[in-house]
C-alpha cells in the first residue's frame, strides 16, 4: 500500500523569496497557497524530467588482467556496423544458414554487445562467460596472464569470421596463371577467389586487400602478389623529434625495399635469384581500417616499448597516395583506440571510443567509463587504431 502524506499549504508567501516566478506576481509581494504549490510541482516536474540517456557506455569488469580483452572489446562494441550486426540479430540467420556445430563464440560475443547497449549508464557488466568461449577458441587465453591486445583482436575476429561464414564447404585451392593479366584485374580475380572460401559479414567489414611488387633489378620485370589483410602492422618512423605522423608510419611500411643477399627471390622471368626491390600498396580499402603501432620489440620476450607521440588525425586520414588505384576513395575518420601504458614488464590497457549515436568521446578503463574532449584522444599510449571509411558524398 502506498504511504500518504499530508501536504500543509500557508495561507501566503513572501514573493521575494521564490525564484520561480516571474516578475508580476513578485509584485504583488505575497503568493497564495494554492498558487504556491501548483508552480512549486510544476518546477519539480522542470527539473526532474529525465535527460536524454545515451546508451553504450557500460564498463567491463576487470576479471584478472583482463583489461586487454576490455579495451578491445570497447573498440568492436563502438564499431557500428559489427554492433548493429549483434543489436539486429543478423547474425543469427548467418549461424543457422552454416548450421555449424560451433557457435558458442558469436553467440557470447553478441549476447555481450546486447546486455553492454540495453544497460543504463555507467552499469558495469561481466564478461565472463565470452571469457569462457574465446579461451576455449584460443587456448592461449586461459588463465588471467597479461596479453597483447592486437593479438587478441586477430584472434577474436578470426573466431568470430569461421562461425559466420558463409561458404560451408571451402574449395580446393587450385593454381591459376593470373599473371598475364592486368593488375587490376588480376587483384579482383584473386579476391574473389578469396571470397570462394572465406566469405562473412565479419570479412566485409575488417578485411582489405594489399598489393605485393616485386621487380627485377636486372630485367625490370614486375610480378604481383594480392593478399588479404585484417590489420596493418605499421613500423613507427624514428626522427630526429619525439614525434612521428602516422602518414610517416605508412611511408615507412610501404616504402620501397631492397632485397639482396640471402634474401634474394627468383624472378620469374631471369629463372634466377636477383637482386629485387619490393614494395607494397593497398589495392582494396576496408570499411574499418585496423592500424596497429608496433611499439614492441618483436623478439619472443618484449624487451623494449617505443613511447614515442605517434600524431594521427581524427578526422580525414586521405591515404590515397598509398592506393594502387589514385582514384580509390581512402579518407578515413578515427573512432576508436586501444591505449597500453607502462612498461613491457607491467602495463595496463584502456580504451577512447566515440560513441556512434551521440559523437562524444569517452574513455572505458575496465568498469569506469567517464566522457573526455576530443583533444585528449592522441596520446603516446595509442597502440591499436580504428578507423571508419567516409561516406564519399560527405565530401562533396
Amino acid at each position: 500500500m502506498r504511504d500518504s502524506y499530508k501536504v500543509t499549504l500557508p495561507q501566503a508567501f513572501p514573493a521575494s523569496q521564490l525564484p520561480i516566478f516571474n516578475k508580476e506576481v513578485k509584485r504583488k509581494g505575497t503568493v497564495s497557497g494554492s498558487v504556491l504549490f501548483s508552480n512549486f510541482v510544476g518546477f519539480l516536474l522542470i527539473k526532474t524530467k529525465p535527460s536524454k540517456t545515451v546508451q553504450g557506455l557500460t564498463g567491463l569488469r576487470n576479471l584478472g588482467n583482463t583489461c586487454f580483452m576490455n579495451s578491445i572489446l570497447q573498440c568492436l562494441s563502438n564499431t557500428k556496423e559489427l554492433r548493429d550486426y549483434c543489436l539486429q540479430k543478423s547474425y543469427s540467420r548467418d549461424l543457422s544458414t552454416a548450421r555449424r556445430s560451433n557457435t558458442a563464440l558469436m553467440e557470447a560475443f553478441a549476447q555481450l554487445i546486447q546486455t553492454m547497449w540495453s544497460s543504463s549508464a555507467n552499469e558495469v557488466v561481466s564478461p565472463s562467460e565470452f571469457k569462457t568461449q574465446i579461451q576455449k577458441y584460443a587456448p592461449r587465453f586461459v588463465g588471467y596472464n597479461q596479453q597483447d591486445a592486437q593479438e587478441f583482436l586477430r584472434f577474436l575476429l578470426d573466431g568470430l569470421h569461421n562461425e559466420v561464414n558463409r561458404v560451408i564447404v571451402r574449395p580446393k585451392v587450385l593454381p591459376g596463371d593470373l599473371d598475364h593479366l592486368p593488375d587490376t584485374e588480376k587483384g579482383r580475380q584473386m579476391w574473389q577467389k578469396y571470397l570462394e572460401r572465406e566469405d562473412s559479414r565479419i570479412v566485409d567489414i575488417f578485411v582489405g586487400q594489399l598489393k605485393s611488387s616485386l621487380t627485377c633489378s636486372e630485367c625490370s620485370y614486375c610480378s604481383t602478389v594480392f593478399d588479404p589483410f585484417w590489420d596493418l602492422s605499421l613500423p613507427i618512423a624514428k626522427k630526429g623529434s619525439s614525434e612521428v605522423s602516422l602518414v610517416d608510419c605508412m611511408r615507412l611500411f610501404t616504402k620501397e625495399d631492397i632485397l639482396d643477399g640471402d634474401e634474394k627471390p627468383t624472378c620469374c622471368r631471369c629463372k634466377v635469384r636477383r637482386k629485387c626491390t619490393k614494395k607494397f600498396t593497398i589495392q582494396k580499402f576496408p570499411k574499418i581500417l585496423v592500424l596497429h603501432l608496433k611499439r614492441f620489440s618483436e623478439a619472443r620476450i618484449r624487451t623494449s616499448k617505443l613511447s614515442t607521440f605517434v600524431n594521427f588525425p581524427l578526422k580525414d586520414l586521405d591515404l590515397r597516395e598509398f592506393s594502387s588505384d589514385s582514384s580509390a576513395h581512402a579518407v578515413y575518420n578515427l573512432y576508436a583506440v586501444s591505449n597500453h601504458s607502462g612498461t613491457t614488464m607491467g602495463g595496463h590497457y584502456t580504451a577512447y571510443c566515440k560513441n556512434p549515436l551521440s559523437g562524444e568521446w569517452h574513455m572505458f578503463n575496465d568498469s569506469r567509463v567517464t566522457p573526455m574532449a576530443s583533444s585528449q584522444v592522441r596520446s603516446s599510449d595509442a597502440y591499436v587504431l580504428f578507423y571508419e571509411l567516409s561516406n564519399p558524398s560527405s565530401r562533396m
